[in-house]
């Protein structure tokens, strides 16, 4: 029986994969938190665990009619971004996959009413850089994969892809190590103004109401409160959380739902990415199985 052995709401802003001056000094001369957790992230956790497969949630990869599973057995290549092709160009990138899995997720989501995931094996399917700029810090020798959002989806149906989830990964016999990648609120400063927002400090967050939303999350995933999340879900969504929030309510929802009583973790600060807000919350597996799941 396969387990999810850990969970984490990660950033995967740019700025983590600039070069080491570039990224100072667009921060006032100082390090980001979340380049540095990322490192932490590695040494502390992934070295730890050694999953067998880790399976991104894509915030930045959006589908229309269904949701869809990688399932090419290795996915390779150069990545140059269409949206930031000046910072993140020609980046080389080798991620073996898990076509089994992504089998086991579209076969169970077949047997689910109401629910459309399907696997697909297509070497060339774009990849993101929500995916990719993970790799330089935590890549391995386990397999990933990702799941896009359905931009048409609802929370009900973030739900289900995430029970949909917790159940191949019982059915498997695979470490699973999953990542809701993507922002807290998420509205940038406009083109004339966003190079005055661009350091870390959370007084460059759009705005008063973006930056409480933010805080009310954080300060919820920490001591576990995921319930608070899950049903505040409609009044979050008046700060646009980046993808609708569905990196990190698939997530939870494979953890256990508003269930879920695993405290949080963090691996950084909270800081802005011009205008947007953005964090690592890690969550451990509990010795006793994640709440829901038992």
């Amino acid at each position: 029986m396969g387990e999810i052995v850990g969970a984490g709401l990660l950033a995967h802003v740019p700025t983590i994969v600039l070069p080491d001056d570039l990224r100072r000094e667009l921060n006032n001369g100082n390090e980001s938190t979340l380049f540095t957790g990322l490192q932490r992230l590695r040494r502390e956790v992934f070295d730890v665990l050694k999953p067998d497969l880790v399976l991104v949630f894509d915030s930045h990869w959006f589908t229309t009619v269904e949701f869809v599973v990688t399932a090419a057995e290795r996915r390779m290549g150069f990545f140059t971004s269409e949206e930031l092709p000046r910072g993140m160009s020609s980046v080389p990138y080798d991620m073996p996959g898990h076509p089994d899995f992504a089998r086991l997720i579209g076969k169970i989501a077949d047997e689910t009413d109401e629910c459309w995931i399907t696997p697909i094996d297509n070497e060339h399917l774009p990849v993101t850089y929500a995916t990719l700029n993970f790799l330089s810090f935590l890549q391995g020798d386990e397999a990933w994969a990702s799941i896009g959002v359905c931009q048409t989806a609802e929370h009900r149906d973030f739900a289900t892809v995430g029970r949909v989830v917790a159940e191949a990964v019982a059915q498997s016999d695979l470490r699973v190590v999953v990542i809701a990648s993507g922002a807290l609120s998420h509205t940038f400063h406009k083109l004339r103004n966003l190079r005055h927002h661009e350091a870390a400090p959370e007084e460059h967050i759009y705005s008063d109401e973006a930056r409480h939303w933010d805080h009310r999350v954080i300060d919820a995933l920490v001591r576990g409160d995921h319930a608070q999340v899950v049903n505040e879900m409609d009044q979050f969504m008046n700060v646009r959380p980046e993808g609708h929030f569905a990196h990190y309510q698939m997530m939870v929802h494979s953890i256990g739902g508003a269930e879920c009583s695993a405290p949080g973790r963090m691996y950084s600060e909270y800081e802005n990415s011009i205008g947007t807000g953005q964090v690592h919350v890690w969550f451990d597996q509990p010795a006793d199985g994640w709440t829901g799941h038992n």
